[in-house]
């Protein structure tokens, strides 16, 4: 004779079932937290790639014209104001690409990098870049502008001077210091604040930095005091 499952004995089924059905759900959770961290860091490290690689190409395409005569037509400036941890730099450029056939446009463009506060997230930073597709007597005015990276902690900028080899805080092309001349090369640290991996519910700062070789800056000036030999024969 076939006997049917005891009430106590669906009671223990049922228990069991359900703390099955429990230590599954905490460690799918656990595994789809670590999931949304990890694409939150890749989103961070993505966002810090295509910003540095902007950058970085702008930077080291950077251009001054010698005719500095002229008044009302256009200006080429290289100019950066330290403001740590959060600099600003306005530039001229031959890194436009142009977009549309027979636009009035060319490679030369003027550029801005500086950072606001972000309306979204108290606390955190947005770095911005305006584009100006054309040269004029305002390099630091009109144009596009777009975010290029959020959550900026610090956007430091540091100047290879190529008479003396010593690295500067500042550059102004339009000053007494170093008038109408490039950096040799531009030191860049970029810090994003992202997702911890070790506690989801924190964040932790993420570095980013590269040094820029500025294309059409003057090579670095041999000191007289230098070992080596200076030339050939």
């Amino acid at each position: 004779m076939r006997r049917g499952m005891t009430l106590l004995e669906v009671i223990v089924a049922m228990g069991l079932l359900a703390g099955i059905a429990a230590m599954t759900w905490v460690s799918l959770s656990g595994v789809l937290d670590a999931r949304d961290t990890l694409e939150l860091q890749d989103d961070v490290q993505q966002s810090a790639r295509v910003a540095m690689d902007r950058i970085t190409r702008e930077l080291e395409l950077a251009w001054l014209t010698d005719k500095t005569q002229a008044v009302n037509t256009f200006r080429t400036v290289f100019v950066a104001e330290d403001s740590e941890p959060l600099d600003r730099i306005w530039f001229t450029t031959l890194s436009h690409h142009r977009l549309y056939r027979d636009s009035r446009e060319c490679d030369q463009t003027e550029i801005t990098l500086w950072t606001e506060d972000d309306p979204e997230n108290s606390g955190s930073a947005v770095l911005l870049h305006r584009e100006a597709p054309r040269i004029d007597h305002e390099p630091d005015k009109d144009g596009v502008i777009l975010p290029l990276a959020y959550g900026v902690e610090r956007f430091d900028l540091a100047f290879l001077d190529g008479t003396n080899g010593e690295w500067r805080e500042e550059w102004d092309t339009t000053g007494i210091e170093t008038p109408n001349r490039l950096p040799r090369a531009v030191r860049i640290v970029l810090v994003l604040l992202g997702p911890d991996p070790s506690d989801p519910d924190e964040q932790k700062e993420y570095t980013y930095s590269t040094t820029v070789l500025l294309s059409y800056a003057n090579s670095l000036t041999r000191s007289a005091f230098a070992r080596g030999r200076s030339g050939g024969g």
